[in-house]
């Protein structure tokens, strides 16, 4: 089993910028696609930017531009760079790390870090 550790989330203003990072843990794991997610109060949970090992990104189209995912492999961390931070981003962001070995593929949740931004 992956251990998924957030940090990072905090108070922010619009226009300001934070850093949040995930930290997988375990012994002898693979991990393919790590992720962000978040989720607002009252809305699903939606996708906000994945990587791939080989460090292939997909961003959701509401942060493309302000948002920069990356990860260390070495270290099994990912890590999400916002800038330009609006009010509407204000959410609890998840971590998510796919492993693919050993088998059988296994998604993992982090515990979640709020951001808020303020107007």
């Amino acid at each position: 089993q992956v251990q998924l550790v957030e940090s990072g989330g905090g108070l922010v203003q619009a226009g300001g910028s934070l850093r949040l990072s995930c930290a997988a843990s375990g012994i002898g794991f693979v991990i393919n696609v790590m992720g962000w997610y978040r989720q607002a109060p009252g809305k699903q949970r939606e996708l906000v930017a994945t990587i791939t090992r080989g460090g292939n990104t997909n961003y959701a189209d509401s942060v493309k531009g302000r948002f920069a995912i990356s990860r260390d492999n070495a270290k099994n961390t990912v890590y999400l760079q916002m800038n330009s931070l609006k009010p509407e981003d204000t959410a609890v962001y998840y971590c998510k790390a796919e492993r693919t070995f050993p088998m059988p593929v296994t998604n993992s949740w982090g515990q979640g870090t709020q951001v808020t931004v303020s107007s």
